[in-house]
């Protein structure tokens, strides 16, 4: 019965110790020499919904083949990547604008069909110039952070 416990005991700290191991965080360089990055805001009309900010990556040589830009993280937005020249790729950051019409009224009843708002958490927390770029190298996802925006 002692052993038992014993092998028990230990196997229960194997297993809290492989679930505390390092896990593969975001990495520090990029595979390839990266020439510049810069953001800037772009606005088609009055409307908020014209407003998009425009993130640009231009690499010093052509991307290689077994790396794809999949997402970039910036300003609690997200986008996904398109070329624009052989060697700049860009992304298209949309707001998010979620304020539907709400119902005020002096009785509440007659405020019954107002939801609530839903309440997203940012993926990354990051400050106004930083970015987080994800990336496909070999079938595998990795995230690179950028600093010191443009």
């Amino acid at each position: 019965m002692k052993t038992s416990l014993q092998i028990l005991f230990l196997l229960l700290i194997v297993i809290i110790l492989g679930y505390c191991a390092p896990k593969e965080g975001i990495k520090t360089s990029f595979p390839q020499k990266i020439k510049s990055v810069y953001f800037q805001k772009w606005i088609e009309g009055k409307e908020p919904k014209g407003r998009v900010t425009l993130f640009y990556i231009e690499f010093e040589a052509p991307l290689s083949k077994d790396i794809q830009l999949q997402k970039i993280y910036f300003k609690n937005q997200e986008g996904n990547f398109e070329q624009a020249t052989k060697n700049t790729f860009v992304a298209h950051l949309a707001p998010i604008h979620s304020n539907p019409d709400l119902i005020l009224h002096k009785d509440s009843r007659k405020e019954y069909g107002n939801r609530a708002p839903i309440i997203t958490k940012p993926k990354f927390v990051l400050k106004p110039t930083e970015a987080v770029l994800e990336y496909k190298s070999n079938g595998k996802s990795y995230f690179f952070k950028i600093n010191n925006l443009k």
